[in-house]
Protein backbone atom coordinates (compact mmCIF):
# COMPACT_ATOMS: atom_id res chain seq x y z
CA UNK A 1 0.00 0.00 0.00
CA UNK A 2 1.12 3.42 -0.97
CA UNK A 3 1.16 6.21 1.36
CA UNK A 4 -2.12 8.18 0.16
CA UNK A 5 -4.04 4.41 0.59
CA UNK A 6 -2.75 4.09 4.48
CA UNK A 7 -3.33 6.84 5.28
CA UNK A 8 -7.09 6.42 3.82
CA UNK A 9 -7.63 3.18 5.60
CA UNK A 10 -6.29 4.51 9.12
CA UNK A 11 -8.68 6.92 8.62
CA UNK A 12 -11.69 4.96 7.77
CA UNK A 13 -10.93 2.90 10.98
CA UNK A 14 -10.31 5.72 13.10
CA UNK A 15 -13.75 7.31 11.86
CA UNK A 16 -15.61 3.93 12.46
CA UNK A 17 -14.01 3.57 15.83
CA UNK A 18 -15.66 7.22 16.72
CA UNK A 19 -18.85 6.64 15.51
CA UNK A 20 -19.48 3.34 17.28
CA UNK A 21 -19.62 4.98 20.67
CA UNK A 22 -20.38 8.23 19.47
CA UNK A 23 -23.72 6.32 18.06
CA UNK A 24 -24.35 5.34 21.74
CA UNK A 25 -23.60 8.15 23.74
CA UNK A 26 -26.07 7.63 26.67
CA UNK A 27 -23.95 4.23 27.26
CA UNK A 28 -19.97 5.25 26.54
CA UNK A 29 -20.72 9.44 27.31
CA UNK A 30 -23.04 9.90 29.90
CA UNK A 31 -22.55 7.62 32.70
CA UNK A 32 -19.00 8.15 33.33
CA UNK A 33 -19.86 12.14 33.62
CA UNK A 34 -22.48 11.30 35.82
CA UNK A 35 -20.56 9.16 38.35
CA UNK A 36 -17.36 11.43 38.57
CA UNK A 37 -19.83 14.04 39.22
CA UNK A 38 -20.76 11.87 42.83
CA UNK A 39 -16.88 12.15 43.14
CA UNK A 40 -17.32 15.17 43.67
CA UNK A 41 -19.78 16.18 45.46
CA UNK A 42 -18.98 13.31 48.16
CA UNK A 43 -15.71 12.85 48.40
CA UNK A 44 -15.18 16.55 46.95
CA UNK A 45 -17.79 18.74 49.09
CA UNK A 46 -19.18 16.29 51.91
CA UNK A 47 -15.81 14.76 52.76
CA UNK A 48 -13.28 17.32 51.56
CA UNK A 49 -14.98 20.00 53.80
CA UNK A 50 -13.98 17.35 56.90
CA UNK A 51 -10.29 17.18 55.47
CA UNK A 52 -9.51 20.42 54.92
CA UNK A 53 -6.28 21.49 52.61
CA UNK A 54 -4.08 19.09 51.23
CA UNK A 55 -0.45 20.05 49.86
CA UNK A 56 -1.69 23.89 50.14
CA UNK A 57 -4.91 23.25 48.16
CA UNK A 58 -8.71 22.96 48.61
CA UNK A 59 -9.46 18.76 48.80
CA UNK A 60 -11.74 18.93 45.98
CA UNK A 61 -9.06 20.93 43.77
CA UNK A 62 -6.26 18.40 44.63
CA UNK A 63 -8.72 15.49 43.65
CA UNK A 64 -9.85 16.88 40.48
CA UNK A 65 -6.86 15.85 38.47
CA UNK A 66 -6.75 12.29 39.55
CA UNK A 67 -10.60 12.02 38.85
CA UNK A 68 -10.13 13.51 35.35
CA UNK A 69 -7.13 10.80 34.82
CA UNK A 70 -8.93 8.42 36.41
CA UNK A 71 -11.85 8.61 33.79
CA UNK A 72 -9.82 8.33 30.70
CA UNK A 73 -7.92 5.74 31.87
CA UNK A 74 -11.30 3.32 32.08
CA UNK A 75 -12.80 4.75 29.48
CA UNK A 76 -9.24 4.45 26.95
CA UNK A 77 -9.24 1.13 27.91
CA UNK A 78 -12.82 -0.18 27.90
CA UNK A 79 -13.29 1.12 24.24
CA UNK A 80 -10.79 -0.80 22.83
CA UNK A 81 -11.08 -3.89 24.66
CA UNK A 82 -14.90 -4.07 23.86
CA UNK A 83 -14.77 -2.85 20.06
CA UNK A 84 -11.30 -5.35 19.40
CA UNK A 85 -13.14 -8.62 21.11
CA UNK A 86 -16.71 -7.55 19.75
CA UNK A 87 -15.00 -7.58 15.83
CA UNK A 88 -12.58 -10.48 17.21
CA UNK A 89 -15.98 -12.34 18.16
CA UNK A 90 -17.43 -11.38 14.48
CA UNK A 91 -14.21 -12.33 12.54
CA UNK A 92 -14.29 -9.33 11.23
CA UNK A 93 -10.55 -8.77 12.28
CA UNK A 94 -9.86 -11.56 10.05
CA UNK A 95 -10.98 -9.87 6.82
CA UNK A 96 -8.55 -6.84 7.93
CA UNK A 97 -5.77 -9.31 8.65
CA UNK A 98 -5.95 -10.59 4.88
CA UNK A 99 -6.30 -7.37 3.54
CA UNK A 100 -3.71 -5.11 2.28
CA UNK A 101 -3.89 -2.99 5.63
CA UNK A 102 -0.36 -3.26 7.35
CA UNK A 103 -1.07 -4.65 11.33
CA UNK A 104 0.09 -1.62 12.63
CA UNK A 105 -2.55 -0.02 10.91
CA UNK A 106 -5.09 -1.79 12.92
CA UNK A 107 -3.63 -1.31 15.95
CA UNK A 108 -3.09 2.36 15.39
CA UNK A 109 -7.19 2.89 14.36
CA UNK A 110 -8.27 1.41 17.53
CA UNK A 111 -5.86 3.26 19.57
CA UNK A 112 -6.77 6.14 18.23
CA UNK A 113 -10.57 5.19 18.67
CA UNK A 114 -10.02 4.66 22.43
CA UNK A 115 -8.09 7.84 22.78
CA UNK A 116 -10.96 9.22 21.35
CA UNK A 117 -13.20 8.25 23.70
CA UNK A 118 -10.69 8.62 26.57
CA UNK A 119 -10.20 12.31 25.77
CA UNK A 120 -13.60 13.03 25.43
CA UNK A 121 -15.15 11.62 28.48
CA UNK A 122 -11.98 13.62 30.36
CA UNK A 123 -12.85 16.58 28.64
CA UNK A 124 -16.40 16.10 30.11
CA UNK A 125 -15.87 15.41 33.28
CA UNK A 126 -13.36 18.65 33.35
CA UNK A 127 -16.10 20.76 32.24
CA UNK A 128 -18.23 19.33 35.40
CA UNK A 129 -15.48 19.73 37.58
CA UNK A 130 -15.65 23.45 36.87
CA UNK A 131 -18.77 23.56 38.43
CA UNK A 132 -17.09 22.90 42.11
CA UNK A 133 -13.89 23.99 42.11
CA UNK A 134 -11.74 26.82 39.92
CA UNK A 135 -8.92 24.67 37.72
CA UNK A 136 -6.04 26.79 36.46
CA UNK A 137 -3.20 25.17 34.32
CA UNK A 138 0.09 25.59 35.54
CA UNK A 139 2.19 24.09 33.11
CA UNK A 140 -0.38 23.05 29.53
CA UNK A 141 2.05 21.28 27.83
CA UNK A 142 2.44 18.85 30.32
CA UNK A 143 -1.17 18.76 31.33
CA UNK A 144 -1.67 17.81 27.38
CA UNK A 145 1.21 15.17 27.55
CA UNK A 146 0.34 13.85 29.87
CA UNK A 147 -3.41 12.75 29.05
CA UNK A 148 -2.55 11.82 25.53
CA UNK A 149 0.54 9.84 26.92
CA UNK A 150 -1.87 8.00 29.83
CA UNK A 151 -4.96 7.41 26.91
CA UNK A 152 -2.70 6.04 24.42
CA UNK A 153 -0.80 3.80 27.12
CA UNK A 154 -4.73 2.30 27.90
CA UNK A 155 -5.67 2.09 24.86
CA UNK A 156 -2.92 -0.17 23.60
CA UNK A 157 -3.51 -2.20 27.13
CA UNK A 158 -7.70 -2.71 26.33
CA UNK A 159 -5.88 -4.26 22.90
CA UNK A 160 -3.79 -6.49 24.41
CA UNK A 161 -6.55 -7.59 27.12
CA UNK A 162 -8.94 -8.12 23.66
CA UNK A 163 -6.46 -10.56 21.74
CA UNK A 164 -6.10 -12.54 25.04
CA UNK A 165 -9.93 -12.34 25.90
CA UNK A 166 -11.90 -15.70 25.08
CA UNK A 167 -15.27 -14.86 25.73
CA UNK A 168 -16.72 -11.54 26.90
CA UNK A 169 -16.36 -12.16 30.88
CA UNK A 170 -12.67 -11.81 30.15
CA UNK A 171 -12.47 -8.25 28.71
CA UNK A 172 -14.10 -7.36 32.67
CA UNK A 173 -11.39 -9.26 34.49
CA UNK A 174 -8.52 -6.69 34.10
CA UNK A 175 -10.48 -3.59 34.91
CA UNK A 176 -11.82 -5.22 38.11
CA UNK A 177 -9.46 -6.82 39.36
CA UNK A 178 -6.10 -4.39 38.12
CA UNK A 179 -7.33 -1.28 36.72
CA UNK A 180 -9.57 -0.29 40.03
CA UNK A 181 -6.72 -1.51 42.72
CA UNK A 182 -4.27 0.21 40.92
CA UNK A 183 -6.44 3.54 40.25
CA UNK A 184 -7.55 3.90 43.98
CA UNK A 185 -4.00 3.11 45.61
CA UNK A 186 -2.71 5.65 42.80
CA UNK A 187 -2.75 8.24 44.74
CA UNK A 188 -6.43 10.23 43.34
CA UNK A 189 -7.53 10.73 46.83
CA UNK A 190 -4.50 11.76 48.64
CA UNK A 191 -0.85 12.35 48.90
CA UNK A 192 1.55 9.33 49.35
CA UNK A 193 3.56 11.65 51.95
CA UNK A 194 0.43 10.88 54.12
CA UNK A 195 1.65 6.49 54.23
CA UNK A 196 4.09 5.02 56.14
CA UNK A 197 7.78 4.60 54.65
CA UNK A 198 6.74 0.99 53.55
CA UNK A 199 3.50 1.89 51.85
CA UNK A 200 5.32 5.09 50.16
CA UNK A 201 7.83 2.46 48.77
CA UNK A 202 4.92 -0.36 47.53
CA UNK A 203 3.24 2.70 45.51
CA UNK A 204 6.52 3.58 43.79
CA UNK A 205 5.68 0.42 41.62
CA UNK A 206 2.31 1.66 40.77
CA UNK A 207 2.52 3.05 37.55
CA UNK A 208 -0.70 4.63 37.48
CA UNK A 209 0.68 6.84 40.48
CA UNK A 210 2.87 8.33 37.84
CA UNK A 211 0.63 9.68 35.88
CA UNK A 212 -2.06 11.15 38.34
CA UNK A 213 0.85 12.70 40.33
CA UNK A 214 2.39 14.17 36.61
CA UNK A 215 -1.41 14.77 35.37
CA UNK A 216 -1.81 16.95 38.93
CA UNK A 217 1.63 18.70 38.44
CA UNK A 218 0.44 19.92 35.15
CA UNK A 219 -2.68 21.65 36.56
CA UNK A 220 -1.91 22.52 40.14
CA UNK A 221 1.73 22.43 40.17
CA UNK A 222 2.42 20.01 42.75
CA UNK A 223 4.04 16.17 42.65
CA UNK A 224 4.54 13.45 45.07
CA UNK A 225 6.96 11.99 42.72
CA UNK A 226 9.96 13.48 39.69
CA UNK A 227 7.76 14.81 36.62
CA UNK A 228 10.80 13.86 34.59
CA UNK A 229 10.94 10.57 35.50
CA UNK A 230 6.98 10.24 35.49
CA UNK A 231 7.22 11.63 32.15
CA UNK A 232 10.11 8.77 30.81
CA UNK A 233 8.68 6.00 32.79
CA UNK A 234 4.96 6.43 30.40
CA UNK A 235 6.64 6.79 27.08
CA UNK A 236 8.99 3.46 27.91
CA UNK A 237 5.55 1.76 28.71
CA UNK A 238 4.02 2.76 25.53
CA UNK A 239 6.58 1.96 23.45
CA UNK A 240 7.00 -1.43 25.08
CA UNK A 241 3.20 -2.08 24.76
CA UNK A 242 3.10 -1.15 21.15
CA UNK A 243 5.02 -3.47 19.84
CA UNK A 244 3.60 -6.20 22.18
CA UNK A 245 0.55 -5.78 20.73
CA UNK A 246 1.54 -5.52 17.09
CA UNK A 247 3.76 -8.66 17.99
CA UNK A 248 0.65 -10.08 19.06
CA UNK A 249 -1.60 -8.90 16.64
CA UNK A 250 1.56 -10.43 13.96
CA UNK A 251 1.00 -13.90 15.09
CA UNK A 252 -2.13 -14.31 15.23
CA UNK A 253 -2.45 -14.60 19.19
CA UNK A 254 -5.70 -15.27 20.22
CA UNK A 255 -7.44 -14.76 16.92
CA UNK A 256 -6.21 -17.77 14.73
CA UNK A 257 -7.32 -21.17 16.43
Amino acid sequence: MNPMQILVSLWTLVVKEVRRFTRIWPQTLLPPSITMTMYFIIFGNLIGSRIGEMDGFSYMAYIVPGLIMMSVITNSYSNVASSFFSNKFQRSVEEMMVSPMPNWVILSGFVFGGMARGLGVGLIVTVVSLFFTDLSLRHPLITLGVVIMTATLFSIGGFINALVANKFDDISIVPIFVLTPLTYLGGVFYSIDLLPDFWQGVSMVNPILYMVNAFRYGILGVSDIPVAGALVAIGIFIVAAFFLALWMLERGKGIRS
